[in-house]
């Protein structure tokens, strides 16, 4: 199951209070995972425990993480269709590189460092 929060939602931090600061997901990812207003998250839920994650702030995503590569493509396809099939420009983790290939998105070259890579998708791709 999917379930879409924002920071001010009443079980937001009950479900995402560990991952924030959490080393283990830093090592993962090589990113943090910051709990800004702005965004917008997609956790998806299996048992009552999140299996993957996304964060958006209207089309751009941005952060990712996840133990089931299977339900990290699930939100995808949710926030995809939400969006009507076009994400801005995302600067996101390269751990899921194989994920984005397979959702689809438009993969940039990689410029600002080994461990991030920019990912869009255009209305039509």
């Amino acid at each position: 199951m999917i379930l879409k929060l924002t920071n001010k939602d009443e079980n937001f931090y009950p479900y995402m209070g560990k991952f924030f600061g959490s080393r283990t997901v830093q090592r993962h990812t090589n990113d943090r995972i910051f709990d800004d207003n702005n965004k917008t998250w997609y956790l998806y839920l299996e048992n009552d425990v999140i299996t993957a994650f996304i964060s958006v702030t209207r089309n751009i995503i941005k952060n990712i993480y996840s133990t089931n590569d299977e339900h990290l493509v699930e939100i995808f396809k949710t926030i995809k269709h939400e969006n009507n099939n076009e994400i801005a420009k995302s600067i996101v983790t390269t751990a899921y590189l194989e994920i984005y290939e397979k959702c689809k998105f438009q993969i940039e070259p990689r410029q600002f460092s080994k461990n991030f890579v920019t990912i869009y998708m255009k209305k039509g791709d």
